[in-house]
C-alpha cells in the first residue's frame, strides 16, 4: 500500500497502529544516540547517518526492507499522513 501511495502519491489507508518493538527500537536508537527527537517526530544524527550509510553499503543485511524503503523513499510525506489522519477525525 505505502509503494502504491508513493507512486499515486495519495495514501488510502483505513487505519494503522504501530508495532511495539519499534518504541523500543527507537528508544533504543535514540540511547545510542543514532536518532534525536524533533519538533516533526525524530531525525537521525550525524552518527545516524553514517550508520545508515554503512548498513545500505553491507548487502548481505536487510536486503527486502532496504528494497522496501528504496522504493517509498520520502514520498509518503506529513501532509499525507495528517490528510489521512483528519479523515478518521471527520468520520
Amino acid at each position: 500500500m505505502l509503494v502504491a501511495a508513493s507512486e499515486s502519491r495519495t495514501l488510502k489507508v483505513a487505519a494503522w497502529g504501530f508495532d511495539p518493538a519499534l518504541a523500543i527500537a527507537v528508544r533504543f536508537a535514540i540511547a545510542e544516540g543514532l536518532l534525536r527527537e524533533a519538533s516533526a517526530g525524530y531525525e537521525l544524527t550525524d552518527p545516524g547517518v553514517a550508520f545508515a550509510k554503512d548498513l545500505m553499503k553491507t548487502t548481505d543485511v536487510l536486503g527486502p526492507e532496504k528494497t522496501f524503503l528504496s522504493a517509498v523513499g520520502k514520498s509518503i510525506t506529513e501532509a499525507m499522513v495528517e490528510e489521512v489522519a483528519n479523515g478518521w477525525a471527520a468520520a
